[in-house]
């Protein structure tokens, strides 16, 4: 608007025509602005109450975390006398209870190797050390035990040994540029706790090795040096039963000796953690003749403590969401609505969860079922009570029900079908699943033809019986079994060792297994299905590798085939999977190599109480999810107020233009109306008969 035209205004009339302009247009932009102000201050305040909701939200399902731990469930508590024998470390969830007595007749103990003196540890060794130690793990025999009648001096050395299959050799290979310290660094590098030091004694060095602790975990060293017992090259590492005469065995390996209420129990290490199950304890000394007694037993207090932490969250929730979306009176009797009274979205979701927490737990037929089960119980007024009497009742009747009440469980009606939550079990649908598998899973095996080695009474193995194998895709370098054996078993033995502990066998985290029927090998994969392969080709043989009944041999695995409620399953290895957004995706299912005779067996799947309200809330929360949403609605209708405020500014600008237009016309007539007064009062002046008399 022209300044000139608001200046002008109220000229003619004497009227404050500019002031009246501006009432005007208040008065018409008012209530329009205060209905913008009020939805504004209303979607501004849902969107605050909506903050607060997630808030609440997220709070009652963090105190959900706990009792949908399974371990919340299998607390266990241990009573344990002061002691220097024994140190217990942890008493894990389901532990097994009850009271033991334990006698410490032995502890276990390491074998130690010390190799001869050098005068440098850096020095490189040379070309006569150059070549490959190898290090099997077993258990020896020594001249005392099997010649009672040996000379005293010799009944110490080491006479036969008996390979430990379960765990792989060691290939160490010494270039001759490596020094002592360089030997031990390689063997720390295959991380197979075999300890391997250089130390300094007498101001020269000594390489030192420690084996793990236990009879069976014995260190037995050989070499493909051709100059057995000259004072260089690699045979002065050696400590076995032909070769041992520059090393020293500083210590010898033994297990430890317990007796667990009576019972004799034998363990190759201090820490045990497989006789009381879940209870971890470490020997520290022997103690013969003197017994601990100490109690595991179950802590139901954990439990029941997060029961009732949940139950007060739920009821925190509960006033929360009711003041957002009730109405209510204040102290002065007036009405008080909550901020998400009348928003539908937040009342539904609302009530959907309040639904659950009552409701009987999805894929639970039997046991507790729902919280009334417990004696957890709803009010006239919404909120959850305890009833002191069934709950004691039943934590302390009917435990073993609660945790089922609650947490995650998985159960199978036969031992050849199991199954596991994976992954992508959030859409998992919570019931039972019936699998029927058709094709057993399989590993591949081989099983060679009638070896021909003689034992008189021992056979020495080397080069000539060399060969390699091709596991699981993975083809070895060449196996050599270097040493004599006195019987087949030994030979077995230390075949499963040395293939499972060549380099490219055992970086690709792959073993395999070989037995004995009586006359021929077999090898068996520990994988399952068509990726597992044992394959032998003659071409990689050495002339003697026949003798071990070895020659052309190829196997595959075969994968699991079978149906998950009716649907064809995805078969890999023994692990059967769903097909993908079934109603269970999500559920891995491992079946047994007899599962075909189980015919249909019948798998069943819970979250549990907290996991159910867990998921729904994560729902609820989800970036997708209804709560975004209805968020994402407002703030749109934030939006589409600030389109409208500047919409009626530019109503408003047009009305005051238009106003200020009519009052300027108005001060115009009424100016020309002044002008013609004027006028008229000069015509009368002149008018015959109007003059004044002089």
């Amino acid at each position: 608007m022209s300044d000139s035209i608001i200046r002008s205004l109220g000229a003619g009339s004497g009227i404050d025509t500019s002031s009246l302009v501006s009432n005007l247009v208040e008065i018409e932009r008012a209530p329009r602005e205060q209905r913008l102000d009020s939805k504004q201050e209303s979607l501004e305040a849902q969107i605050s109450a909506y903050g607060i909701l997630k808030s609440t939200l997220s709070e009652f399902q963090s105190a959900m975390a706990t009792l949908a731990d399974n371990d919340t469930f299998n607390g266990r508590s241990v009573s344990f006398p002061d002691s220097d024998v024994i140190t217990p470390n942890s008493v894990d969830a389901g532990a097994q209870t009850g009271t033991y007595q334990i006698e410490v007749v032995d502890v276990a103990q390491s074998q130690s190797l010390a190799s001869g003196a050098y005068a440098d540890k850096d020095a490189a060794l040379g070309a006569d050390y150059a070549g490959t130690l190898t290090i099997s793990f077993g258990q020896w025999t020594y001249d005392e035990d099997a010649d009672p009648g040996a000379d005293v001096d010799t009944d110490q050395d080491p006479y036969s040994f008996t390979t430990n299959a379960d765990r792989a050799a060691l290939n160490i290979t010494v270039e001759e540029s490596d020094s002592l310290q360089d030997i031990a660094d390689k063997i720390n590098e295959e991380d197979a706790d075999v300890q391997a030091s250089v130390l300094l004694v007498d101001g020269q060095y000594q390489l030192l090795l420690t084996a793990p602790s236990g009879e069976n975990n014995a260190l037995r060293i050989s070499s493909d040096d051709a100059t057995k017992g000259d004072s260089t090259g690699l045979s002065v590492f050696e400590f076995n039963e032909t070769e041992h005469s520059q090393v020293t065995e500083t210590q010898q390996g033994k297990d430890a000796e317990i007796k667990v209420n009576g019972l004799t129990v034998y363990r190759d290490t201090n820490e045990i953690d497989d006789v009381i199950q879940g209870f971890n304890f470490s020997l520290n000394k022997a103690d013969p003749g003197t017994s601990l007694t100490f109690t595991v037993s179950a802590d139901t207090a954990i439990a029941e403590q997060a029961v009732r932490d949940f139950v007060d969250a739920y009821n925190l929730f509960f006033e929360t969401s009711s003041n957002l979306t009730g109405v209510s009176r204040d102290e002065n009797n007036q009405i008080v609505k909550g901020d998400l009274s009348t928003d539908g979205t937040a009342k539904t979701l609302i009530n959907r969860l309040r639904t659950s927490v009552t409701a009987s737990v999805p894929g639970l037929d039997s046991g507790f079922t729902a919280l009334t089960n417990i004696g957890v119980r709803t009010e006239l007024d919404g909120t959850l009570a305890i009833d002191e009497d069934d709950f004691s009742e039943a934590f302390s009747d009917n435990f073993d029900l609660i945790e089922s009440l609650f947490a995650t469980t998985t159960e199978s009606t036969n031992d050849e079908v199991s199954v596991k939550v994976g992954s992508y079990a959030s859409d998992t649908l919570a019931g039972d699943y019936e699998v029927i598998v058709t094709t057993n899973p399989e590993k591949a095996t081989v099983t060679g033809n009638a070896q021909t080695l003689t034992f008189a009474p021992t056979t020495t193995l080397g080069a000539d019986y060399a060969f390699k194998i091709t596991v699981d895709g993975v083809k070895s370098e060449d196996i050599i079994l270097g040493g004599t054996y006195s019987s087949i078993e030994e030979v077995r033995a230390d075949l499963q060792a040395m293939i499972n502990g060549d380099a490219n066998i055992k970086d690709a985290n792959i073993a395999l297994d070989v037995g004995y029927n009586g006359s021929e090998f077999t090898f068996t994969s520990r994988a399952y299905g068509s990726a597992s392969e044992i394959d032998f080709d003659s071409a990689d043989f050495g002339v003697n590798a026949g003798q071990l009944g070895l020659t052309d041999l190829n196997d595959n695995g075969v994968d699991a085939v079978g149906t998950i409620a009716g649907e064809t399953a995805f078969g890999s290895g023994n692990v059967l999977l769903p097909p993908i957004d079934s109603d269970a995706y999500g559920l891995n299912f491992t079946v047994g190599e007899n599962a075909v005779a189980a015919g249909a067996v019948t798998t069943t799947f819970s979250r549990g109480l907290a996991g159910e309200l867990s998921k729904l809330i994560d729902d609820l929360l989800a970036s997708d999810g209804s709560i975004q949403t209805r968020e994402t609605n407002i703030n749109n209708s934030l939006e589409d107020i600030t389109d409208d405020r500047a919409e009626l500014d530019r109503k408003m600008e047009k009305l005051e233009l238009r106003l200020y237009s009519q009052f300027l016309a108005m001060e115009r007539i009424v100016s020309s109306f002044q002008s013609t007064g004027n006028q008229l009062d000069g015509i009368l002046d002149r008018l015959p008969f109007t003059a004044s008399s002089s």
